[in-house]
């Protein structure tokens, strides 16, 4: 049997950039449940599907540009993380659960310090929280991510 040749730092990033590509549109294609979920349970019975919808798609243009953006970004370049490019994105949930009357909850001082724009506690602290799907193609990116920093470090002489 033939061996393959070792994977080089080019196949590599080549291969977190598609990993990237996957999880964005993974993510972009999760919004609107996420959205949905998230404005039906805080919302309660002031919940309006009609509303959601417009929400979402407000989430998404939001969200999505800085997103793709820390997820194309450079290993070596310190972008933020696709969480906290969500994390940011929730203005949109926050003003329709403001004007449907919900109240807010009561937060302790290290969210409110932590998160000060999101008042309702909707960002994700995980992946999953925006949809179980997407747990694993963000661990894979993340592994991935970190190999290709690995690399260059090793190939560069620095460990």
């Amino acid at each position: 049997m033939d061996a393959q040749p070792e994977a080089t730092l080019a196949d590599d990033e080549a291969q977190l950039a598609a990993f990237a590509l996957d999880l964005g549109d993974r993510i972009e294609a999760a919004i609107p449940d996420w959205v949905e979920r998230s404005l039906r349970a805080r919302g309660g019975a002031a919940f309006d599907a009609v509303a959601a919808a417009g929400v979402a798609a407000a989430t998404a243009e939001e969200v999505m540009s800085p997103l793709r953006m820390v997820l194309a970004a450079d290993v070596d370049r310190a972008a933020g993380s696709p969480l906290a490019a969500l994390r940011t994105g929730v203005g949109p949930m926050t003003r329709c659960l403001d004007a449907w009357g919900v109240p807010r909850p009561m937060r302790d001082e290290f969210q409110q310090r932590r998160f000060p724009n999101d008042p309702f506690e909707l960002g994700p602290a995980a992946f999953s929280e925006v949809d179980p799907s997407l747990h694993e193609p963000g661990l894979v990116w993340g592994a991935a991510r970190a190999h290709v920093h690995l690399r260059r470090r090793r190939e560069a002489g620095g460990g």
